[in-house]
């Protein structure tokens, strides 16, 4: 396991422009899987999780060319579905959470699939059952081999192609969405989901969709009506910026009292994002479509309309999603005032708090969903420690603690942060970050 050695303390300056999104790149990859046509894809960020995927479409036949940085033309012209019965790809899918969206494009293209439970963050319980009940409903046979773990999906009607339904999702997962979503665009009939997840991740899918050929209606809400076509072809697409290392750009300049501007934000698809971290005191300018956060010495946690302390919540889509939840909570610490963090999808998320509070943090973890942040406001230091990464966001958000800290950190098992941010030591250290890959 690779590690991360920094020297915290340093005020940092410079312009940053984010990566494409992680969740809609995977998203996006597994639609190639839909036509036989050639699909351009730009902006895809070149991180762990996206190049498992990539692998993953590789080995089932599908063409990769790049044409570019992040620019990449796919093609699902010749599929190899035999490859799923592999040994290696149930290794593969293993490996991360968004190799569970490959099932509905190939179902509905080749009428079977196999998948294995897939992998991703340990944060706690993360069920299938959107996915799979969707699925179901749209036509397919599930069996489960509880021996080697796999779920095998398929067609037994005689056209051996899936069938529009009405779908009401128990939750609004957006893995789960996007899997329905691509697979009745070629079911027979009309199809409607009902609480679709509508993050712009799901948009930007959709959009997509419609321009291969789909007939989607209902984009950013959460009632999509899907008309299944026969066939979907080709087209070129550019991948929205990664909201939540937007999100972690701004944190990590107001705990370290730098100044820097993140370019190409694409601000009418940040939601609440911004006015989030408003509410924590820290201040962000809109420059055309950059964020510029200035210099401050201090930031005040603003109170609730009745003086109750504040609250911060995840929420689906266009509330604040979930994933800076971390990162919230390591900038609080450095704030005038505190706040009560509220980690309502996942219940494993907030243990890496333990971490923070050996660092010097105030934090009182109420329960798995809620944490209180006692503010600092600069005038106690948060202090270098050997840290361990357990997963993507909680790994970022130590890596931004140890940045603010005084001494020198060691954060292990960094390839958890590598899964989801593209080479981070590199432009943390064009932006002035002591920081060193061991």
């Amino acid at each position: 396991m690779g590690s991360f050695k920094i020297k915290g303390g340093n005020i940092l300056k410079g312009e940053i422009t984010p990566q494409g999104a992680k969740n809609e790149a995977l998203q996006v990859l597994c639609a190639v899987l839909l036509t036989h046509e050639k699909l351009r894809i730009k902006n895809i960020p070149e991180i762990e999780d996206v190049k498992c995927l990539m692998k993953i479409l590789e080995n089932l036949g599908v063409i990769i060319e790049k044409n570019g940085i992040g620019d990449y033309s796919l093609q699902a012209k010749n599929i190899n579905i035999e490859y799923l019965n592999t040994d290696q790809f149930l290794e593969y899918g293993k490996s991360i959470r968004g190799s569970i969206m490959v099932a509905g494009p190939l179902l509905a293209r080749f009428g079977k699939v196999k998948i294995p439970i897939p992998g991703g963050d340990r944060i706690g319980r993360r069920r299938l059952d959107a996915h799979l009940i969707g699925l179901k409903l749209l036509g397919a046979v599930i069996h489960y081999h509880n021996e080697h773990k796999y779920f095998h999906l398929y067609l037994n009607n005689k056209k051996k192609r899936l069938i529009g339904n009405y779908i009401l999702m128990e939750e609004a997962s957006i893995t789960g969405t996007a899997n329905i979503i691509m697979a009745a665009t070629l079911a027979n009939g009309k199809t409607i989901i009902y609480n679709a997840a509508c993050e712009p991740y799901i948009q930007q899918l959709c959009k997509l969709l419609n321009k291969m050929g789909a007939k989607i209606k209902g984009i950013g809400s959460n009632l999509i009506k899907i008309i299944g076509v026969s066939n979907l072809g080709g087209c070129i697409h550019v991948i929205l910026p990664d909201m939540v290392e937007i999100g972690s750009w701004i944190g990590l300049s107001a705990i370290t009292c730098s100044e820097i501007r993140i370019k190409n934000v694409s601000w009418k698809n940040l939601g609440v994002i911004p006015k989030t971290f408003q509410k924590m005191g820290i201040k962000l300018e809109k420059k055309k479509d950059d964020i510029y956060i200035p210099s401050q010495k201090s930031y005040k946690i603003n109170k609730l309309l009745n003086n109750a302390i504040l609250t911060i919540s995840d929420a689906p889509w266009p509330g604040l999603t979930p994933d800076l939840l971390s990162v919230l909570i390591v900038v609080a610490t450095q704030a005038e005032g505190s706040v009560l963090i509220h980690q309502k999808m996942f219940e494993s998320r907030l243990f890496f708090v333990d971490k923070l509070i050996e660092m010097g943090a105030q934090i009182i973890l109420c329960d798995p969903h809620r944490a209180t942040v006692i503010g600092l406001n600069h005038q106690s230091y948060l202090k270098g420690s050997i840290l361990n990464s357990p997963d993507i966001r909680a790994g970022i958000s130590l890596l931004i603690a140890a940045l603010s800290a005084k001494g020198t950190s060691i954060i292990k098992n960094i390839e958890q942060i590598d899964r989801g941010y593209e080479n981070i030591d590199h432009r943390l250290r064009i932006l002035g970050a002591d920081i060193v890959r061991i």
